[in-house]
């Protein structure tokens, strides 16, 4: 049977041999010179070797106890650098974040500035990831997920509402013929969807009672920032969120199509994690944040609602479907 390892003894040994004498190995470790004797005995019975070779009180290591000294004095030096980090890590404020792509850096990035700025004594890791967390196997106190709110065993909050609306940039309305007919009128357009997208172009048309002679998909993008650029570049007209596209509506570079048809709001960026995690300060603290961020945001979507004249159909979802209230 293997014999358990006296770390203590290994400690003073190691101490010894780094100093060449007991009495200035006692006085690194607050001990009596023959507490540290005792130690480095029990250690050579208990290997069976000699460590030391004495000349009166000074000590040199034997060929057994420099091995042994090269191995313990690089263990210890580990466990201190451990020790160092560990404390380190207890005294740091960390926030490690996950989120969706396209709202990680058209909503969060534009606004992580504030946090920062706010909480500076935070370290901050974001993950922009199309893939949700696995909160029992990854390091990850809070992940904002795009979706419908249904992820088994974990807390779900929604933080974002989607207010969904045709756009595009004004050079590509002007190349549309004025038509009442806003069926006659999307023909003559390209549609843009987002492939991940909860509304998109068939539910909106069904929903409105708009029916098209066959354009209702032209072009399909994985990722709704891609979908938002090709609309800024005059693609065509896209199906998308204020909740992404709100600067370039501000600044006038996409604008609204059918102005006269409800915009669709429902419920669509969720904050997630374990219900357990909803005490850990990190989790509490951004939360707090985004609260307030979210409630910027709305206040700015209902001005450009306003300027507009822009009305709003609220929807609930229902077992991962759209519902009108």
């Amino acid at each position: 049977m293997p014999l358990t390892p006296n770390l203590n003894a290994y400690l003073y040994f190691e101490t010894v041999a780094r100093r060449g004498t007991l009495t200035r190995a006692a006085e690194e470790l607050s001990v009596s010179p023959s507490a540290v004797s005792q130690q480095v005995k029990l250690l050579e019975q208990r290997l069976g070797v000699k460590l030391f070779r004495r000349d009166g009180r000074l000590l040199s290591l034997t060929l057994e106890g420099e091995q042994l000294f090269q191995t313990s004095n690089t263990a210890l030096r580990m466990l201190r650098d451990a020790d160092r980090h560990l404390g380190k890590t207890r005294d740091t404020h960390r926030l490690n974040l996950r989120v969706t792509p396209s709202f990680g850096v058209r909503w969060l990035g534009p606004r992580l500035a504030d946090f920062v700025a706010r909480h500076p004594g935070w370290e901050l890791r974001v993950d922009a990831a199309p893939d949700p967390t696995d909160f029992e196997r990854e390091v990850m106190d809070l992940d904002i997920r795009y979706g419908t709110g249904d992820w088994h065993g974990l807390h779900a909050r929604a933080v974002v509402h989607d207010h969904v609306l045709p756009l595009c940039s004004p050079a590509y309305l002007e190349s549309l013929d004025a038509l009442d007919d806003p069926a006659e009128m999307l023909d003559q357009a390209r549609l843009i969807d987002s492939a991940r997208a909860i509304c998109q172009w068939d539910f909106w048309l069904m929903h409105n009672g708009i029916e098209t002679r066959g354009n209702t998909k032209s072009i399909l993008m994985d990722r709704s920032s891609m979908a938002l650029q090709l609309a800024l570049d005059g693609a065509g007209i896209v199906l998308e969120s204020l909740a992404l596209a709100l600067p370039e509506v501000t600044e006038g570079r996409l604008v609204p199509v059918l102005p006269e048809i409800p915009v669709l709001m429902f419920p669509s960026y969720w904050a997630i994690c374990p219900a357990r995690f909803l005490n850990r300060r990190p989790v509490k603290l951004f939360l707090g944040w985004l609260d307030t961020a979210v409630s910027e945001h709305t206040a700015q979507i209902e001005t450009v609602l306003d300027q507009h004249g822009l009305t709003i159909e609220a929807f609930d979802l229902d077992h991962g479907q759209l519902a009108a209230r």
